[in-house]
């Protein structure tokens, strides 16, 4: 990681530096930042501030374990195999962005808009989600284990080959959902809609 003290953080709260591959800028205050379309592949974002963050079409594939991303415009961002671990995404824009293969444990996704959303591959262990909206998402083979998904819509998601384990989907929405060879032991779909799916008559 670079850790240059010749960093200038104005200039890239600004938008005037958009490559920062491997930077170093972890802890960093880049509250309502412009980064639209910059490259922070490998950058080490751990506990930034990226609150209100303008971070469209940005490609995140970095290291953003316990940032905080409230209010942050994530559309079409690439957030395929990053570390999202213990993030806070509450109110963020994330219409069409990527979680394949990220890490997510932890990670906080209250009542957000995941409509779509590919989560393929995706660790979301212990992650809250509560009353989010996540019609049609991908999570095929994700880890879904202790995640609370109370209240939560998965209508038409692709659940297929997900670990569910202990996962809370209570008043949650599987109408048609696809679940074929998922694990859900222990599983608590208490008050959930499971018409159309193979666990329907749970």
């Amino acid at each position: 990681m670079s850790n240059s003290p010749a960093l200038d953080l104005s200039a890239i709260r600004n938008g005037q530096i958009k490559t920062l591959i491997q930077t170093d800028l972890a802890g960093v205050d880049l509250s309502g930042a412009q980064l639209a379309a910059a490259d922070l592949s490998k950058a080490n974002l751990t506990g930034a501030a990226l609150t209100g963050a303008d971070l469209q079409r940005t490609t995140l594939r970095a290291n953003l374990r316990g940032a905080d991303l409230t209010g942050a415009n994530l559309t079409e961002a690439d957030c395929r195999n990053a570390d999202l671990r213990g993030a806070l995404l509450l109110d963020a824009e994330v219409s069409q962005t990527s979680f394949s293969g990220a890490f997510l444990a932890g990670a906080i996704l209250n009542k957000l808009d995941l409509s779509g959303a590919d989560f393929r591959g995706a660790d979301l262990r212990g992650a809250t989600l509560v009353g989010a909206i996540l019609h049609q998402a991908d999570f095929s083979n994700a880890n879904l284990s202790g995640a609370d998904l109370s209240q939560v819509d998965l209508e038409e998601a692709n659940l297929n080959g997900a670990v569910l384990r202990g996962a809370n989907l209570s008043q949650a929405n599987l109408l048609c959902a696809q679940i074929e060879q998922a694990a859900w032991d222990g599983a608590n779909f208490q008050g959930a809609c499971l018409e159309g799916t193979p666990l329907e008559g749970l």
